[in-house]
């Protein structure tokens, strides 16, 4: 009691200089408008708790939450002693929010409903987040219930936010193990026996006129090889006459005189 009333005759300018960022306090609704409410904590000076710090989620209008005369815990969340102003909040310090979040974070959170396309997880912000069944494992899932179900607590990624709306979209498939990639040598095997495959070469044809040609070629190939062999032999009996004496001349003349006479 004496501690109550020593922090009730601070002087108002001073009043901030008794708190601390983080402490908790209870305190009372002392007026509601639009933007939150003055909340009195006791120590001469009425506190603000903006619309944006009474609940995790997106909060419409403060009436939603509080009215006039109700009694709450509150949090000192900032202090300005310049112009003696307090601010607080109906979050608990270190309370994952909408607004803290950021894709790529890891955070936990439980499965609590199933649905054909996915399954909602609390990741503790006041919104739902959306698993989709896509964002489920590498491969397909038919069905989330073939991967998750309701009370299930898992570490999920955040892959989407849209804070207008209050949607967070959520994935577990970069967290799970990736699947084994083929191996390189079966590929590899398969490419000698690919390579070693005979080769069939195009028999090239050939009309009938060109074979006609082919042979005629062929046919004076052989006439000039013929020619050649005579052209030879005649040297030969030219350099055998050119040895001969002049009798053995005369006298196979007059033996084939004679034979043609049939003498």
């Amino acid at each position: 009691m004496g501690q109550e009333a020593s922090t009730l005759n601070i002087p108002p300018r001073k009043v901030v200089k008794t708190l601390a960022v983080g402490q908790e306090v209870e305190g009372l609704v002392k007026r509601v408008t639009e933007f939150g409410a003055f909340i009195d904590i006791g120590v001469g000076r009425d506190g603000l708790v903006h619309v944006s710090e009474m609940g995790t989620g997106r909060v419409a209008k403060a009436s939603d939450v509080v009215q006039e005369g109700d009694k709450v815990r509150v949090w000192i969340k900032e202090l300005d002693r310049d112009k003696n102003r307090i601010s607080l909040s109906m979050i608990e310090p270190g309370t994952l929010t909408l607004r803290e979040l950021d894709e790529g974070m890891i955070v936990p959170g439980t499965v609590t409903r199933l649905e054909r396309y996915g399954a909602f997880v609390d990741i503790g912000v006041g919104r739902d987040g959306m698993l989709h069944v896509k964002e489920m494992g590498h491969g397909y899932v038919e069905k989330p219930e073939d991967v998750v179900k309701v009370g299930d607590s898992l570490q999920v990624q955040i892959v989407g936010i849209d804070r207008r709306r209050g949607r967070v979209d959520l994935s577990i498939k970069e967290l799970l193990p990736k699947p084994p990639e083929a191996p390189a040598l079966a590929v590899a095997a398969v490419q000698p026996h690919a390579a070693a495959e005979p080769v069939i070469a195009e028999e090239a044809f050939v009309s009938p006129f060109e074979l006609a040609f082919q042979q005629a070629r062929e046919g004076d190939g052989d006439s000039e090889r013929s020619e050649k062999r005579r052209e030879r032999r005649k040297k030969v009996r030219t350099w055998d006459y050119e040895e001969d004496d002049e009798d053995g001349i005369i006298s196979r003349t007059i033996a084939h005189h004679r034979k043609s006479k049939g003498m």
